[in-house]
């Protein structure tokens, strides 16, 4: 079994610019010739992101030598957005892939399992909070409360915000309708003056078409410009240089299983799925980059401006971040305890770019 699952990492190489298709995996014997197969739906509504993930799906019947097989559901195929985790919950579906964020309002932890403004900004900070300082197994602990198994986070990229406008500075987002992801992004971008509302992804096209909102952020170039973005907003606003997204830097996702699905599998193939979700992490986000690439210049033949905050928004942005932060983190004792950990690490030698100037006053109910 230990030599097929390693084996199985070097037939990943080349998922990348595969596109996670054509894979010669190893299999996983099926003990009694039958296929269990999981309904998974993803919270990717289309473009790139929906076909990585549905070549990744149809890629585990292979790998596993038929025991294990995942059908793909893209965004709203089964059910809404929001109502994943009942689905999950009541059987309808086995397994989800959501944003992580949208968990939120059964775990209020869940604010830190994924980005939030002004906090770890890179795909290997969250790495390493959740391999090495224990994240994985607080999120799992939280999960199983919900009668839910967390398998892993996958790594996408930043978000990015649209607008009809041109948004120059933290100004300008006053007094603009703009689409967030609810939580602490949209108590952010509020204090800043917008007037945010809470949409899932497959619904913002239509809400910039018809100008019931005019700010919308949403996932990285390649998805968005597949989603149609570029016509129906003339602007793209980012961080400072190298600071791509300020207020969602690392957009998680994750493979979400019901406790009985999860529970129905066998030793070896829970730990084939654990495995395979930490190295189509890897994949998916290398593969989203790459596509990001190519979608720059999309936008930019098709007239789409790009703007950038500067450092002085940047410490605006976070001043105000700051009180929101452990605001959240003191719903619950276990809210306080993810992000105490995720503190203790930005105020680190390793990273610093928090300080003890900048909490001074606030506490933390632990």
């Amino acid at each position: 079994m230990t030599n097929k699952l390693i084996t199985r990492r070097a037939a990943l190489s080349g998922l990348a610019t595969a596109g996670a298709t054509g894979l010669a995996a190893p299999s996983i014997a099926t003990a009694a010739g039958q296929t269990t197969t999981w309904k998974v739906q993803t919270s990717w509504p289309g473009g790139i992101g929906l076909k990585i993930f549905e070549s990744w799906a149809n890629s585990i019947v292979e790998k596993t030598g038929g025991e294990l097989a995942f059908e793909p559901f893209g965004a709203k195929d089964v059910v809404g957005d929001f109502q994943l985790f009942d689905a999950v919950k009541n059987g309808v579906l086995d397994a989800v892939n959501p944003f992580t964020i949208y968990a939120q309002g059964i775990i209020p932890a869940a604010m830190f399992l994924t980005s939030y403004p002004m906090g770890l900004r890179n795909p290997h900070e969250f790495d390493v909070f959740y391999y090495g300082l224990g994240g994985l197994e607080m999120a799992r602990e939280l999960y199983a409360k919900q009668n839910m198994y967390f398998v892993g986070p996958i790594h996408h990229g930043p978000n990015i915000i649209h607008s009809k406008v041109p948004i120059r500075s933290v100004d300008d987002f006053a007094g603009r309708k703009m689409r967030a992801p609810g939580g602490m992004v949209a108590e952010l971008f509020s204090a800043l003056g917008a007037k945010t509302t809470l949409l899932p992804g497959s619904e913002i096209f239509p809400a910039l078409e018809k100008g019931t909102i005019d700010v919308a952020d949403y996932v990285g170039p390649a998805v968005n410009y597949a989603l149609g973005f570029s016509q129906v907003t003339d602007y793209i606003s980012m961080g400072p240089p190298g600071f791509m997204s300020v207020y969602q830097p690392v957009d998680i996702m994750d493979l979400t299983v019901g406790m009985d699905s999860w529970n129905a599998l066998s030793p070896e193939m829970q730990q084939f799925v654990e495995m395979e979700v930490h190295s189509y992490s890897d994949m998916h986000h290398a593969a989203i980059q790459a596509a990001d690439q190519e979608a720059w210049d999309k936008f930019e033949a098709d007239g789409t401006e790009v703007t950038r905050l500067g450092q002085t928004d940047v410490e605006i942005m976070t001043e105000v971040a700051v009180p929101i932060w452990y605001k959240y983190a003191n719903r619950d004792k276990d809210a306080a305890r993810v992000f105490s950990t995720q503190l203790d690490y930005m105020m680190s030698g390793s990273l610093g770019y928090v300080t003890p100037e900048m909490v001074a006053g606030q506490t933390l109910d632990l």
